[in-house]
């Protein structure tokens, strides 16, 4: 069996290992249905999934039902937001941060559920969903393309060695590290450290509600680095159906 690494373990990779807590809010996004969940193929090679395989009719749908969903929860808890646009300049109110994959289907996601959100005078820190490369789906190396049976090939080995790279398959540990390494640098971009909304001057009495628009494995993956266990049971956590979202809290 292949590994990448036979020393290492999630908690020395996971950027949130040594966090009691976080300044904002996380959400985690899965896409709506795509093309490729229809057609049954793993898609997750970058110079195909950044073009093609986008959302199904029904993927559109099921995205403009959780942002509606999502709207309405938010003007539950803050009101003000349903009688009048809200600026974000009102720092009695949480802007939302969508941050997305550039595959097709998790930004037409993206783009979707920031729409509704505009539409119910949401603030939003950004005009157009920030696209990031860390959000991308796990590579599955040669089964690309090939039949979704083989994901479960993949995590297979997973649960017993989630450092594995068998058929070129991105190592769970890898996925762990590029996600919560984001995780920190919104953080610091967010709160003015280091980061390019360092000259804002945050100074707002909201955390930031941050969306991360994504694919299943990646937030499947990612949850287990914000409760902070092992990578390797990711499959053991409760699934992320299509264009579902669930907030990602930090265990303490």
């Amino acid at each position: 069996m292949s590994s990448s690494s036979s020393s290492t373990n999630s908690f020395d990779i996971n950027k949130l290992t040594n966090r009691n807590q976080l300044s904002n809010q996380y959400y985690a996004l899965r896409h709506g249905q795509s093309k490729a969940n229809i057609a049954k193929i793993i898609s997750s090679d970058p110079s195909i999934s950044t073009i093609e395989h986008g959302l199904t009719d029904l993927g559109k749908e099921q995205v403009f039902e959780t942002a509606k969903q999502f709207s309405i929860n938010y003007q539950n808890d803050f009101p003000t937001t349903s009688a009048a646009k809200a600026t974000n300049a009102d720092a009695s109110l949480p802007i939302v941060a969508i941050y997305s994959s550039d595959f097709t289907r998790a930004r037409e996601t993206a783009e979707i559920f920031s729409q509704i959100l505009t539409q119910h005078n949401i603030p939003l820190l950004y005009d157009t969903p920030k696209l990031e490369a860390r959000l991308r789906e796990r590579y599955f190396g040669l089964y690309n393309a090939k039949s979704d049976d083989n994901y479960q090939n993949v995590w297979d080995i997973d649960c017993v060695d989630p450092t594995h790279v068998e058929m070129e398959v991105e190592s769970v540990y890898s996925v762990v590290q590029r996600t919560t390494e984001l995780i920190t640098d919104i953080e610091n971009g967010l709160n003015g450290i280091n980061g390019e909304e360092e000259e804002k001057e945050d100074k707002r009495n909201q955390p930031y509600k941050v969306i991360l628009v994504a694919h299943g494995d990646v937030l499947q993956i990612l949850q287990t680095a914000f409760l902070k266990v092992d990578g390797s049971v990711h499959r053991s956590l409760e699934h992320l159906n299509t264009a579902c979202v669930r907030e990602l809290a930090l265990k303490s």
